[in-house]
């Protein structure tokens, strides 16, 4: 079996890579291979930089998985946003550097991360769901309720609107962008900038600035276990 997740660790930064084919599709295999990553980081105390091939971040869930039958669909689901509920409270801070289109559980693995760089260009962002015929699961709802900025709210998640890099940072996807010469400098400036932190009180005040939205995200997974799409 390929790997479609690397890790590497350097100067207390882990930088998670995912490259699963041409969308970056979220498979079982990822979400299983991303949480080993997460363990080697979290044994090395070692921020997390989650990136994608250059141009494409991730397109989302394998539609063939979720095409396939309700229960596979909600099996790759619930695995994905406990992966989710997993980044928003890891002990070390978590940058995504978006390096192309996060499209929708591509945009979720954004709204999970602490602080979101993106490249500048001509790129999608956002949750399409209800475009491609899915009915969002209550976990997706919660996870961009928490993160987004409430002017995009719905736009996002009811309506399905796509945003590009620059919209992205308006809308809680995104916390700065900058031009594809700038991007691999900026994302390593701000992961040796957060390497500085003092990492038992990050995730003290991480787990207490998130402690409303991790108890709905706990019971959102639930009420998924039990729902359909």
């Amino acid at each position: 079996m390929s790997e479609l997740v690397t890790c590497q660790i350097e100067n207390q930064v882990a930088t998670i890579t995912i490259q699963n084919g041409k969308v970056n599709a979220i498979s079982h295999q990822v979400v299983d291979e991303l949480n080993q990553a997460l363990d080697q980081a979290e044994q090395a105390q070692a921020v997390v930089v989650l990136t994608g091939q250059a141009g494409m971040f991730s397109g989302g869930y394998d539609l063939k998985i979720m095409k396939e039958s309700m229960s596979a669909a909600m099996d790759l689901v619930e695995k994905g946003s406990k992966l989710a509920r997993r980044m928003l409270a890891f002990p070390y801070p978590v940058l995504a550097a978006c390096n192309g289109h996060a499209v929708a559980k591509g945009a979720f693995l954004l709204l999970a991360a602490d602080y979101r760089v993106g490249v500048d260009g001509a790129f999608k962002i956002g949750l399409n769901e209800v475009a491609i015929g899915m009915t969002m699961h209550y976990g997706g709802v919660e996870l961009a309720r928490g993160r987004l900025a409430p002017v995009f709210f719905n736009r996002s998640v009811i309506l399905a609107e796509m945003v590009s890099p620059q919209a992205a940072v308006t809308a809680g996807f995104l916390d700065k962008v900058v031009s594809e010469a700038e991007f691999a400098p900026t994302v390593l400036a701000i992961a040796q900038a957060m390497t500085k932190l003092d990492m038992q009180a990050h995730h003290q005040t991480k787990l207490k600035a998130r402690a409303e939205l991790l108890q709905v995200l706990d019971q959102c997974i639930e009420k998924d276990r039990h729902s359909s799409l």
